[in-house]
């Protein structure tokens, strides 16, 4: 999402390398949905919806597995920013 700051990070890493399909949840609610779907029953989720995060920017990687670690995608580590609080706490 345009409004993630992490997001943003990894859009711009990612940009122009065919190896990376960025998809923007908060372009079409159809991404949004199947994000929701993603996070609902994927346990990498856990700690996220435990914690009130998100859980953006996630990988999908080409075997499947569902990571939120941006450097088991090929791309450098981003700080995780409060603003992708559920509570509005942070930036």
């Amino acid at each position: 999402m345009k409004s993630c700051p992490d997001c943003v990070a990894v859009d711009k890493q990612a940009e122009g390398n065919p190896q990376y399909e960025v998809i923007d949840i908060g372009e079409h609610v159809r991404y949004l949905k199947e994000f929701l779907r993603l996070r609902d029953t994927n346990a990498v989720f856990d700690e996220a919806r435990r914690e009130g995060y998100a859980g953006i920017p996630c990988f999908v990687l080409e075997d499947g597995t569902v990571t939120l670690n941006p450097k088991e995608a090929g791309l450098s580590s981003t700080e995780v920013a409060e603003s992708c609080r559920i509570d509005g706490n942070g930036c």
